[in-house]
């Protein structure tokens, strides 16, 4: 049976057998949320919510690794019903051990800041339309004007300009509701943002990080806290900013409603997120370590 015919289409050939029956691994499995486990009308298909139960209960190390804040992640993990182990959230800047125990269920083991007065400064100046949302971290977010109905979770508190670029953030996000994606893409890039790291979304979104930081830099200082040989860590993602994390594992696997950019770079393409993509590539894992 071919890749195509499994639902996922190799471009290195196929790919060799992660592990076996005899000599099972413990696998560093790495999964982007909106897009890969769930649409992005929130729906989570019975069969990939199978695999990510079955891939825990197997004794992998499934990490979600997300644009999301904090406060958006734990309700994706307790749909999940993920009850322990690790999130990286903020694109990479925070990275959460789960703990039942604490008060909100989680304690946070690294958090990278940057200064987002330059980049917002120069944004605002280009962009003045722009909606803007600066991450407060394990509570929501304080913006410059309320976002559409659904887009961040946790609060939204409006506060004045210079309070919003005042302090030190994890993560920052800029939205423009009326551009069209591509036009968006295209003005970010002629601005030129410099000492931090952005990825540009599916729609007129940007995110913000501190320069260096991605899901690929976070998920390998986890990697060698877990102790999980580099050729044990697979990743799955749909967007720009699962990029670094494809690239870093040894099978990075892109979703077939990911854009081309995103797909060239990954050693696989599965299926969509309508098709269930992310449980042909779990299964897969499952079939190959027994």
């Amino acid at each position: 049976m071919t890749k195509r015919e499994k639902g996922i289409r190799g471009r290195k050939g196929e790919h060799a057998a992660y592990g076996t029956a005899e000599s099972p691994r413990r696998r560093l499995i790495a999964l982007d949320v909106d897009g890969t486990i769930i649409t992005h009308g929130g729906h989570l298909d019975a069969r990939v919510h199978a695999a990510i139960t079955a891939c825990v209960s197997n004794g992998h190390h499934v990490v979600i690794a997300t644009g999301r804040s904090v406060v958006a992640t734990m309700p994706v993990l307790a749909r999940l019903g993920i009850g322990h182990g690790y999130a990286v959230c903020s694109n990479g800047a925070v990275t959460l051990r789960i703990d039942p125990r604490r008060p909100k269920g989680y304690k946070i083991l690294e958090k990278v800041t940057f200064d987002p007065r330059p980049a917002l400064t120069l944004l605002r100046d280009e962009l003045p339309e722009a909606l803007v949302a600066v991450e407060d971290l394990g509570r929501g977010f304080m913006v410059s004007s309320p976002f559409p109905d659904g887009e961040l979770m946790g609060d939204q508190r409006v506060v004045p300009w210079d309070v919003l670029i005042a302090k030190r953030a994890t993560r920052v996000t800029l939205r423009m509701p009326d551009a069209e994606p591509d036009a968006f893409m295209a003005h970010i890039e002629r601005i030129g943002l410099h000492e931090v790291s952005y990825a540009v979304g599916w729609t007129a979104w940007l995110d913000i990080n501190p320069e260096g930081v991605s899901k690929g830099s976070a998920l390998e200082q986890l990697r060698r806290r877990l102790q999980v040989e580099p050729c044990d860590t697979v990743a799955v993602g749909d967007q720009r900013n699962d990029i670094e994390m494809l690239q870093w594992a040894a099978r990075g696997v892109a979703m077939g409603n990911a854009p081309e950019q995103v797909q060239a770079i990954a050693d696989e393409v599965t299926g969509t997120v309508e098709e269930a993509g992310l449980a042909t590539v779990l299964e897969s894992v499952l079939d190959s370590t027994g």
